[in-house]
């Protein structure tokens, strides 16, 4: 066990492989960058859309409730006409 954790030189051409590999993975971000923008945009459209629908669900029921405020509201008003007229 102390074998394992002792302390041990790097070899010398350890730097060098380093930072090699990480000069080349910029070769692979152009085409990562895109997919992250394009997942982005589909994810925004996506809530966009979402949020579209919940709006429109959000006006149909007010439409419906001003439809019927308005007509228990004109029933009250003609039942009072016709009690008038009698």
């Amino acid at each position: 066990m102390q074998q394992a954790l002792r302390r041990e030189e790097p070899p010398a051409d350890f730097a060098a492989r380093v930072t090699g590999g990480a000069r080349r993975r910029p070769a692979h971000f152009p085409a990562q960058r895109w997919l992250a923008a394009a997942a982005a945009i589909l994810v925004i459209a996506g809530a966009g859309l979402g949020y579209r629908q919940h709006q429109g669900r959000v006006a149909k029921e007010q439409v419906l409730f001003a439809v019927k405020f308005t007509a228990a509201k004109m029933n009250r008003i003609q039942a009072q006409v016709r009690e008038v007229t009698r």
